[in-house]
């Protein structure tokens, strides 16, 4: 807070057109403005500029407005179950504040009532977090559902005799219930095997998110049978406010990411070179995004913005197939 700015700095700073201040100057210059008027924020009035490298070349800022994250965040909330996100759920958040991911999340939170808890700090003791807030839903990327699954299936390999024929047939079964559409809770197993699992993400979670990756149907299976509860696989851009497609959490299939979302609309385009034809049975194509969570553009790159449009759609450089 006291801590001053070296003046090598502020002059290279300086050089760039920009000026560095303290928080404490900040502080200080608003008790001696007389100006006390605060400006209500607009729907289409940037918040966050996030930065992206997209698929190649340098970062590129991607200005977040108000009312793209709020379309987002609403519409993943109308995805999520029948039972959408209120002021009774919570969350632990521990993803990276700048990403898109964390920001969507944090939306619903916002326009919910879902309560929300920072973690300590550390990811290593992030289990300690999970188990004092209990979360109700648990946002996730595949690299952590990957550990949580080799740390229970770790465990799994370690139970021999009539114990290990248990944890063996449980898992089995709840497969199969699984593909069947018969739902993901067992009155027996869930109390005598799963529930000690289940404490991993705190024994309260009823929602399980996964996105930025693709991630194996092997895992997202096991987590969806460990937990009792869906895992919602979504897909988006930062350029898209994060959740463009998501999962219904009654879908028993995997190695998909669902339909997109009500602030969306969604076309393949043609890339002949590619053989990829929106025409083909089944069609595919590069995926392109309109709708009110898309960007504007990015901060002060005229030139990259007009490259990531093809008149009013979003060319997202990945290929889909419907």
């Amino acid at each position: 807070f006291d801590e001053d700015i070296p003046q090598a700095d502020r002059d290279l700073a300086a050089t760039a057109g920009i000026t560095l201040y303290t928080i404490k100057e900040v502080y200080e210059a608003g008790k001696a403005s007389d100006d006390k008027t605060f400006n209500e924020p607009k729907p289409d009035d940037f918040f966050a500029f996030s930065y992206t490298s997209g698929t190649t070349g340098d970062p590129k800022g991607v200005k977040l407005s108000h009312k793209m994250i709020i379309g987002a965040a609403h519409a993943v909330n109308t995805r999520v179950g029948d039972k959408p996100i209120t002021e009774e759920d919570c969350y632990v958040s521990y993803l990276p504040a700048a990403h898109s991911f964390e920001q969507a999340v944090f939306g619903m939170s916002c326009i919910s009532g879902m309560k929300s808890g920072f973690f300590a700090g550390n990811v290593l003791k992030l289990t300690e977090d999970i188990g004092i807030l209990k979360p109700s839903l648990f946002p996730s990327v595949p690299r952590l559902w990957n550990r949580i699954y080799g740390k229970i299936k770790d465990g799994m390999s370690a139970a021999t005799g009539v114990k290990g024929w248990l944890v063996n047939r449980a898992v089995t079964s709840k497969l199969a219930y699984l593909k069947a559409g018969q739902g993901l809770e067992h009155k027996f197993y869930d109390k005598i095997v799963f529930k000690k699992m289940k404490m991993l993400l705190g024994g309260n979670v009823r929602i399980m998110i996964t996105g930025s990756a693709p991630i194996s149907g092997e895992v997202l299976d096991f987590l969806k049978i460990c937990f009792s509860a869906p895992v919602c696989e979504g897909y988006g851009m930062t350029e898209t406010c994060a959740g463009s497609c998501v999962t219904f959490p009654e879908d028993p299939e995997t190695g998909i990411v669902g339909g997109p979302l009500q602030n969306v609309k969604i076309k393949l385009r043609d890339i002949p070179e590619m053989g990829y034809l929106s025409s083909a049975n089944p069609p595919k194509g590069e995926i392109c995004f309109w709708g009110p969570s898309i960007m504007k553009g990015y901060y002060k790159n005229p030139e990259k913005t007009a490259e990531a449009f093809h008149g009013e759609w979003l060319l997202s450089g990945d290929v889909g197939m419907v």
